[in-house]
């Protein structure tokens, strides 16, 4: 069974040479490859049988980032592998919080390329390894929290204190269990935990709390 995919990138040679490439592979089917934002969200229209866009972070106009959330907006089931030379963790964060399923290098190898295809469709986040350290890195630069007998009483575990931190800096569900490699099913239960700990009910009054003791 073929994968249907769709190439996005303003850079012709780029995206003509990989839908060449990619056209050799068997289990691979590019129906377009297009060069803006735009011009994807038009094709998306009129190509009910997509599976996954391969889709450029920096494109003019229109970013990937921007395309990415309109298209989970409408399409949420089609995935969407984020493709760049840029190892910009700004982009990232903010391209994986609008619903992307994973971010591969432009210097990609083609086998691997397929293999994170195929793995996209599986459900699998796709995450090279030098990004994900980087998106770690970046997601724990945060202050830790101000010494103080009302915190201690909270009685929070190391990693609850972690993601309580990250909750008070506005971090997502996905983007904590990004930055601290585990499940966002495991991230909701530490939450549930903490919200239980702290006697609040939603996300909103869990920040204020923990802001009011120094988090």
């Amino acid at each position: 069974m073929q994968t249907n995919i769709m190439i996005v990138d303003d850079q012709l040679l780029f995206r003509e040479g990989l839908k060449a490439v990619l056209d050799l592979e068997e289990s691979i089917n590019v129906i377009s490859a297009v060069g803006s934002g735009k011009e994807a969200l038009l094709g998306l229209d009129q190509n009910a049988t997509l599976d996954l866009v391969l889709l450029d972070i920096r494109m003019p106009e229109m970013n990937g980032v921007e395309t990415v959330k309109l298209i989970k907006e409408n399409y949420p089931e089609l995935k969407v592998l984020m493709l760049t030379t840029f190892n910009d963790e700004e982009y990232i964060m903010e391209a994986l919080a609008n619903g992307a399923n994973g971010y591969v290098l432009k210097d990609i190898e083609i086998e691997k390329l397929v293999e994170a295809i195929h793995d996209a469709i599986g459900e699998k986040m796709i995450l090279p390894p030098s990004v994900a350290s980087k998106l770690a890195q970046g997601l724990l630069k945060v202050s830790p929290p101000k010494k103080s007998s009302a915190l201690a009483e909270l009685e929070l575990s190391e990693r609850e204190k972690e993601i309580a931190i990250m909750l008070t800096q506005g971090f997502s569900n996905k983007q904590i269990a990004i930055g601290l490699f585990i499940s966002e099913g495991t991230v909701r239960n530490y939450i549930s935990n903490i919200y239980s700990k702290i006697g609040v009910n939603d996300r909103t009054n869990a920040v204020i709390f923990l802001k009011s003791y120094g988090l």
